[in-house]
């Protein structure tokens, strides 16, 4: 296993992920949402099952990763915050960044709160966040110039459409008008990216388009059944953070679950580098 790469001390966010994207040579980033449904049983005699599951696929993959992304919910609806926390600290201990995914929006009082809970409990290198209560619900966010936030855009869901394809007045799609509003008004610490749905190329090509060379979180490789080439040709020309989770994490279920893991890492880091300029 290659070691990784430490990262430049002091560093931004965005920073850190072009310093390990080039050192690594991966823009793979490794969702960890861990299911006690799904973990193999292995893991399961531990009083800390989450935090071994956890443990095993950051040893297999980490210098395959440009970043984890621990869902918060896959950790909170179990009561095991402390656990993630351990994770958080384990991936840092690795030398290597972690998006929190989040998706937290509220008003801006209660977003101050979010938002140390977030950067500061946790420690978070980066989160995601929904932009549909405006800039005063991002602000507390934005304010952490070092960290990376993630703005919510086109999402890789089915019902994303429901709203985010909406026509407004101006001629523009709701989501062309959140890219739009990102890169001129919320972006002035240069912190800030887009989270777009890796299943609609056509879609992300518009957004790049539209953002220039702003740093994509894309969703949907693996389970969703996002077309690698098609993403990585609509998505040229800026950053890319390309997300896998459950077909990584759930690749095998026997003792050898974290050697699957990696094998499945590994064949996705090349596919997509593959298709890199």
């Amino acid at each position: 296993m290659q070691e990784t790469m430490p990262e430049p001390t002091g560093a931004t966010f965005f920073e850190q992920i072009a310093h390990r994207q080039k050192a690594q040579k991966t823009r793979l980033c490794v969702g960890l949402d861990p299911d006690l449904t799904r973990i193999p049983e292995v893991c399961k005699s531990s009083d800390r099952p989450i935090f071994e599951f956890n443990k095993a696929i950051i040893d297999a993959t980490h210098d395959l990763a440009s970043c984890f992304k621990p869902q918060i919910a896959h950790y909170a609806s179990e009561a095991a915050e402390d656990q993630l926390q351990e994770t958080i600290d384990y991936i840092h201990g690795k030398g290597v960044p972690v998006l929190l995914d989040a998706k937290r929006g509220d008003v801006g009082s209660t977003a101050e709160m979010y938002a140390r809970e977030l950067f500061e409990r946790y420690g978070a290198d980066a989160v995601t966040v929904n932009p549909y209560l405006g800039k005063d619900s991002l602000e507390p966010y934005l304010d952490y110039a070092d960290r990376g936030v993630f703005v919510l855009c086109r999402t890789s869901n089915p019902g994303g459409s429901d709203l985010q394809n909406l026509t407004l007045d101006s001629g523009e799609t709701l989501y062309e008008h959140v890219a739009r509003t990102a890169r001129d008004e919320w972006n002035s610490n240069n912190n800030v990216g887009l989270v777009v749905g890796a299943t609609r190329p056509e879609e992300l090509r518009r957004i790049r388009n539209i953002c220039g060379d702003m740093t994509f979180l894309l969703p949907g490789v693996g389970a969703q059944g996002a077309d690698v080439k098609e993403m990585m040709g609509a998505g040229q020309g800026g950053g890319m953070l390309i997300s896998s989770s459950r077909a990584i994490l759930y690749a095998g279920s026997g003792e050898d679950f974290a050697d699957e893991a990696r094998s499945v890492a590994l064949e996705t880091r090349d596919e997509i580098n593959r298709y890199s300029n």
